[in-house]
């Protein structure tokens, strides 16, 4: 009977295990991605895990997220998997899933130049728009429009 307890609790060790590295994405027999770096303006929102997507399909993950202080640009490290080829004319975007969902890493992969190498940096860039200002500049530039007929309105009953 003892015997029979042992077997089942290392078995069930080893299924917690898998599982373990399966959902943390861990990989313990070699790395099958390489890194690619891109710089922005800003990465709002954008987190570490984000997924990189081409054409829609996940491709990767944001690996690290730093500053570059001489140029003052966002610099995200992303791990791509080794079977995706990147041009070095291609263009990073950050995305939004829905309209105030999470952010992800779009990239188009180009075609018409060198293939990037690991640690290659995307040079061409899009930052992600910012729904929250350009709704305040929506708002305030009505808010303008209001008051400045409400301005002229008055002006015209003065005349008369």
């Amino acid at each position: 009977m003892e015997t029979i307890v042992g077997i089942f609790v290392v078995f069930g060790l080893l299924c917690v295990g898998y599982m373990t590295v399966k959902l943390g994405k861990v990989n313990l027999f070699g790395d099958n991605s390489y890194s690619l770096m891109a710089k922005f303006t800003t990465v709002a929102g954008l987190r570490k895990g984000s997924p990189v997507n081409i054409l829609g399909i996940d491709v990767g993950r944001v690996e690290k997220i730093t500053m570059d202080q001489e140029n003052l640009r966002a610099v995200v490290e992303m791990r791509i998997k080794n079977d995706i080829k990147i041009y070095d004319d291609a263009i990073a975007s950050i995305k939004t899933e829905g309209l105030i969902g999470d952010k992800y890493l779009s990239i188009d992969p180009g075609g018409g130049g060198d293939l990037l190498k690991p640690n290659g940096v995307i040079t061409d860039t899009q930052a992600a728009v910012d729904v929250e200002q350009l709704i305040s500049k929506y708002a305030f530039g009505e808010l303008k429009k209001v008051s400045s007929k409400n301005k002229e309105t008055e002006q015209e009953k003065e005349k008369k």
